[in-house]
């Protein structure tokens, strides 16, 4: 049975998964609660929403700003007197050696892709651990599981993720709110050209793209049956478990196609 209508802030919701995440979430009865920096952005999403009935509420929040997150989860637990799902959805990165990168593309990986969801879940803590109960859902990647080259920091951060989601639910287990990790391969969105500009990589996982409709749909899903990690697709998920026990011969086997970015 369906359980009832919840309150799902979204961040990373102007555009890709999350403006996905974001339709399907209306689309299932759910009231979506929508963060990103681009206020414009999120005014034409919620347009589009109100225009099929569906009702939203819309932020616009840099995650990397504690204070910021702090606010805004603030507000948003007055005006609603409750938030039942966090989806920690914003991220960035850059594919390039490690050589090639900026210092400053390197600390924004880190502080959106880490810092930024960190700020989230501390500002969402006290009313979920008050309420005793929750779900937070951190989008981390297969790239977190499996290092491969042009993703150092990239991978770093989504590796942290999945340490931090770890250690989150155990630390939540005692109040009942739950705590998912969703690790992906390449999803069809903007994210991939911002980054790697050049195609390259676009090109080499054509075939592999999942598809964002049919992922939003399988990450709302969480929210009525949630469970400790969603890994997608399934075989790059089990080259990951078989990398995690024997890496050597994973990157012996793989050969050129790691450089593939």
């Amino acid at each position: 049975m369906k359980e009832r209508s919840k309150h799902i802030v979204i961040t990373g919701a102007s555009s890709g998964i999350g403006k996905e995440l974001a339709r399907r979430a209306a689309d299932q009865g759910h009231y979506p609660i929508l963060m990103a920096r681009s206020l414009p952005a999120l005014q034409e999403l919620r347009s589009e929403l109100q225009a099929q009935g569906q009702k939203c509420a819309i932020y616009s929040v840099d995650v990397t700003d504690p204070e910021e997150c702090e606010n805004a989860v603030n507000d948003i637990e007055q005006r609603f007197d409750q938030m039942d799902v966090l989806i920690n959805n914003a991220g960035v990165g850059v594919f390039a050696p490690i050589d090639k990168l900026s210092a400053e593309e390197a600390e924004q990986m880190l502080k959106v892709n880490v810092l930024g969801l960190f700020y989230m879940v501390r500002a969402v803590l006290p009313g979920m651990k008050m309420r005793r109960e929750g779900l937070i859902i951190n989008i981390g990647s297969q790239a977190g599981r499996m290092a491969t080259p042009k993703a150092s920091i990239y991978g770093a951060s989504k590796h942290a993720v999945i340490g931090f989601s770890n250690a989150l639910r155990l630390e939540a287990a005692d109040y009942s709110i739950r705590v998912t990790t969703v690790n992906t391969g390449p999803v069809r969105t903007p994210f991939i050209r911002k980054a790697d500009p050049e195609g390259g990589y676009e090109k080499t996982v054509e075939k592999f793209f999942l598809d964002p409709s049919a992922l939003s749909y399988k990450i709302i899903k969480l929210i009525d049956h949630p469970r400790r990690e969603l890994n997608l697709p399934w075989w790059m998920a089990a080259v990951s478990w078989i990398y995690s026990l024997a890496p050597g011969v994973v990157e012996r086997a793989a050969g050129k196609q790691f450089y593939k970015k």
